[in-house]
């Protein structure tokens, strides 16, 4: 049987960045407090664990004074620099520089938006940190929106400004884009619409590579946390181009009677998976 890992699943450049700060921290002091889970994939929680991470909320704030607090990969909202700002902490920003940037668009669109009655809208899961770190940027006055159908929220005889949660589906996206697009030219045709894709490149460029690593192998075995965004997006992909895919979140969740006659196996993961999970778990099929 042949086991091969995707080349291109693991860690994005943004969690890496996080996860290496975290680390150097780590060599250095005993203990470093992130706020929220540094990563959705509780096997890397774990690991970080022992080291000496610990995941806290932003209320804890002033217990921890004189401590090193990080903020995660998805960003945080203007509220949380404010109360690291009002406590005696140190903070270690891991924020991805493509949601930095984001956070300055949404801010930049709310500031314009206010000025002419206009609304933000952002694509993107309303429980996300990431989302609600964007939605701070908007006053928490920004349109949630998860699919089409909740585009009715959005008022269309007012000017719009359309962004996406970084990891979210681009097919939809366009949809919604579309959908919107549509909708505010039935109202005028000099309406005040402009949408922004920002939605990772490198999370929706890994989509055609992953269509074709998915028909390559006869299983894929998907590895993410259960609460990844991004995991669900991709595993659902898996799922589409070969229906002998199999979503797990660590080793023991591996079942040998998915591998009888099997000849190719394909391992792949989010981009919060960290590769040494998943080696792990192409040396235990490589066992059976």
């Amino acid at each position: 049987m042949k086991v091969t890992i995707d080349p291109y699943a693991g860690f994005c450049f943004g969690v890496k960045k996080t996860i290496e700060l975290a680390e150097k921290e780590l060599q250095e002091n005993e203990i470093l407090y992130c706020i929220g889970d540094i990563v959705h994939n509780q096997e890397e929680i774990a690991r970080l664990n022992k080291s000496g991470l610990e995941i806290i909320d932003i209320a804890s704030l002033p217990q921890k004074k004189n401590s090193k607090i990080l903020f995660r990969t998805h960003g945080e909202p203007p509220s949380s620099y404010q109360k690291i700002n009002e406590n005696e902490v140190t903070l270690i920003d891991g924020t991805c520089p493509i949601v930095l940037r984001l956070q300055q668009k949404i801010k930049d669109a709310f500031v314009e938006m206010k000025k002419v009655d206009g609304q933000v809208v952002i694509y993107g899961s309303k429980e996300h940190p990431e989302v609600t770190g964007l939605s701070g940027y908007a006053n928490n006055e920004a349109i949630i929106i998860e699919s089409v159908e909740e585009i009715e929220k959005i008022d269309f005889s007012k000017p719009i400004r359309l962004f996406a949660q970084t990891t979210r589906n681009k097919e939809m996206y366009n949809l919604i884009k579309e959908e919107i697009d549509k909708k505010t030219m039935e109202f005028s045709s000099t309406s005040d619409f402009k949408n922004f894709n920002t939605i990772c490149g490198q999370v929706s460029n890994r989509v055609p590579k992953l269509k074709e690593f998915c028909k390559a192998n006869e299983i894929i075995i998907f590895v993410s946390g259960k609460k990844s965004s991004n995991g669900k997006y991709l595993y659902n992909i898996c799922k589409s181009e070969n229906t002998k895919s199999f979503h797990v979140l660590k080793v023991e969740e591996i079942n040998p009677s998915w591998f009888a006659q099997i000849k190719t196996v394909g391992i792949t993961g989010a981009t919060s998976t960290p590769r040494w999970l998943m080696e792990k778990i192409a040396d235990l099929i490589n066992t059976f």
